[in-house]
This record gives structure tokens, sequence and C-alpha cells, in this order.
């Protein structure tokens, strides 16, 4: 049930992060047409562009980071032994599960509640602010959602004292699905 239910929000969010990339290119492709073709550019396209742009950075750091798509420094870790680089990665997973809940999930509600209650509305497109930062809650809950499946995982792991030398840290996300 559990699997199906992360395969289910997996695929919703893969597909937001389609359509608003989709949604930001066509925007962008208008804004370079209307000031080279027309002469004179839209003035909604840049801003647009811009809470696109939010949106699509931080709904797909979720996506990266249940892919176990995101940038590290693997040198190092390629030193260790099995069992010291899932220590490590539950260290990891723990720090990035506490961020996102205190700094996106609880800091990011807070800055939407803010923004809404103080009526603060983008200079062009005329939209309440607020709803352009849900995307750090949002993003937050998804990498929260994320990094404790990690956590869990690796805790697993760790409680099997069976590490296969041939395991590879960017395969053990995929394992999920």
């Amino acid at each position: 049930m559990f699997m199906k239910i992360k395969k289910a929000l997996d695929t919703a969010l893969e597909w937001l992060v389609i359509v608003v990339v989709g949604v930001l290119v066509i925007d962008v492709l208008w804004q370079v047409f209307t000031r080279k073709v027309l002469g004179s550019q839209s003035k909604t396209t840049q801003e647009l562009a811009i809470f696109l742009l939010i949106w699509v950075s931080l709904l797909g750091a979720a996506v990266a980071m249940n892919k176990g798509a995101h940038l590290g420094i693997d040198y190092f870790a390629g030193k260790l032994s099995i069992k010291n680089r899932v220590v490590t990665e539950v260290f990891v997973f723990a720090v990035v599960a506490l961020f996102s809940i205190y700094v996106m999930v609880i800091g990011g509600c807070d800055l939407v509640a803010t923004t809404l209650k103080m009526n603060q509305r983008s200079p062009i497109l005329d939209v309440a602010m607020g709803y352009v930062y849900l995307a750090v809650p949002i993003s937050g809950l998804f990498m929260t959602f994320y990094s404790i499946i990690g956590l869990v995982e690796r805790i697993g792991e760790l409680k099997k004292k069976e590490f296969d030398e041939n395991l590879h840290v960017s395969e053990s996300m995929g394992g999920l699905d």
C-alpha cells in the first residue's frame, strides 16, 4: 500500500515538474519572440519566468532527492568502506530531513502566511506572492518524505550488517519503486 502511494506521489511530482518546465520554455520563447521579432518585449513574461523557475527548481530538487541524483562529493565517500558510507548516508539523510522540516516546511509556511497576511503582490502579474512562495513548503514536504525513506532504508541496511561491496550509492534510492 505504501509503495503505491509513494509511486503515485512520485509520478504526480514528476509530471508537475514536466508541465512547469514546458510552460517555462513556452514563456521564454514568447519573451524572445516578442523582443526580437515584434520589437517590444511582453511585460509579463519575465516575471512569469522567474516564478516558474522558483517552482521548477524547488520541485526539481525534490525529484532529484527521490532519485538519488543530487550532486555530492563522491571522491571522499568512495574512499570509505561500505559500512562507513552507509553510516555517512544515515547522517546526511537525517540532516536533510531536519533542514527540510524546520527551514523549508515550518519556515516556508511562515513565509507564505506572512506574505499573504501582508497582501504582498507581484508588480506586473498582480499575483499574491504567498502563492509563489508555496513552492518552498511543498518541496520541503517532498524532500522530508524522501529523506525519511532514505534514512529508514539505510538504518535497515546497518541492522542487516551485510554490505554488498558492489552496491553503489546512486542505485540505493532506485530500489524503492
